[in-house]
């Protein structure tokens, strides 16, 4: 059975509660229906819940799939994920800031505007930032704004994002690859509501909810002096961390049947029914990217798909493919400690740099890719690239970490190590 639950935007229960409204196929439950009031049958008029409540209530739980649809389209029924939706709706009657963890995958940004949409500022701007994905030489102006001639091409005064979020929610998505410099600029918009733009003397004062996000663990960062312990806490006052797929397998079923339906309505095509064995066998497998890689995959399945079912032999080639290079190298089994012993953390930098160096070679110099065969985020490799120094040379010295080198054919010969 599916349910979906429509967060509603305006209406609130009694006492303040936030209502959901549930969608039943079918119900055979009476007593649950009699204690809520739900409507049976495929036509019915729309039901609201307290989502405390139901949340709370492990009957109605197991019987109706507590999902969050209009939780921003997150979706799941497991205690895990139900205690996401409740962090959502504590959260987002607060001001405070959200630190957001998890992998890369899991829905973060997501959860960000489900805490928006939630919270009194749900009429004002919500704007995402990718922190990893601008320049470090532009993110300032681009948060910040700057006015004119503050550097060579600033014909125009801009806003930032901070001005443009004024009233409303910021999102700093991938927080952890902030530059230092940076990193205080943005502790003292957090702790005075102001900031100078680029060029400019003169602060501008800002009301704005911040919503931070990483896929690495910021306290490793901040003791290995990657970023500042005082920001670190500004920004930790309401944490949360969302679980990887793997850890909540119960969500797929009901994951895929969302994705079937949202890119079947996209590209007009109705999927009614998937094997059973197939959906085992996408139950076990170990996503490696999360969500988002289910629904990339579902995606796929509904473009190629003819006759409206999902058999087993569509998903075997992805999913074992996929396993084999989960699984550990063969050569590990042969492996065995020196009569001498070994310096173990060098031995493993060097096999971890050699897998680096082929991963980018098979991916003919392309981080994007050589990440995905990793099975890494790229800024997680780029960072790995400036640290243990592999560079690559292509006749004019480029940095293979500085993403200004375009290669179209790599042979192991362009590729060599530097003492980090």
């Amino acid at each position: 059975m599916y349910l979906a639950h429509r967060l509603l935007d305006k209406r609130t229960a009694k006492g303040g509660g936030v209502l959901v409204e549930v969608a039943a196929f079918s119900s055979r439950d009476r007593t649950l229906s009699q204690k809520y009031g739900l409507s049976k049958g495929r036509r019915m008029k729309a039901n609201f819940v307290d989502f405390t409540s139901a949340c709370a209530d492990e009957k109605l739980c197991s019987l109706y799939s507590v999902v969050g649809c209009a939780f921003g389209c997150i979706v799941g029924k497991s205690v895990a994920m139900r205690q996401i939706f409740e962090f959502c709706v504590k959260f987002a009657a607060s001001d405070a800031t959200v630190l957001i963890a998890g992998e890369s995958g899991t829905g973060k940004e997501l959860v960000a505007h489900t805490i928006h949409r939630m919270s009194p500022r749900a009429a004002e701007a919500f704007v995402p930032v990718n922190c990893a994905a601008i320049p470090e030489e532009l993110l300032e102006s681009e948060l910040f704004g700057h006015v004119r001639g503050a550097f060579t091409g600033a014909m125009n005064s801009r806003q930032g994002r901070f001005q443009l979020a004024h009233a409303g929610t910021l999102f700093l998505d991938e927080i952890g690859e902030m530059s230092p410099k940076l990193q205080v600029k943005l502790l003292r918009v957090l702790q005075e509501r102001e900031f100078e733009p680029v060029g400019s003397d003169k602060s501008v004062k800002v009301d704005v909810r911040v919503i931070a996000a990483t896929n690495r663990e910021l306290s490793q960062a901040v003791r290995e002096r990657r970023f500042r312990e005082d920001l670190y806490y500004r920004l930790n006052v309401l944490p949360v961390c969302l679980p990887p797929l793997r850890e909540r397998r119960g969500d797929i079923p009901l994951l895929i049947t969302h994705f079937l339906r949202h890119h079947g309505q996209r590209k007009g095509k109705c999927l009614e029914s998937i094997e059973e064995e197939a959906l085992r066998r996408l139950e076990e497998y170990h996503w490696p990217g999360n969500v988002r890689e289910l629904e990339n995959f579902v995606e796929r399945l509904v473009v190629l798909n003819e006759d409206g079912v999902i058999r087993c032999r569509d998903i075997l080639d992805y999913i074992q493919s996929g396993s084999s290079g989960g699984e550990e190298p063969v050569f590990v089994e042969e492996l065995s400690l020196p009569p001498e012993g070994m310096d173990l953390d060098g031995f493993l930098r060097e096999i971890e740099n050699k897998l680096i160096l082929d991963a980018l070679k098979r991916a003919r110099g392309n981080k994007t890719l050589a990440a995905e065969l990793l099975r890494l985020n790229r800024t997680t490799l780029v960072e790995r690239l400036r640290k243990r120094g592999l560079l690559l040379h292509r006749g004019n010295g480029m940095d293979a970490a500085s993403g200004n080198a375009f290669v179209r054919n790599v042979t192991p010969r362009d590729f060599s190590l530097t003492a980090s």
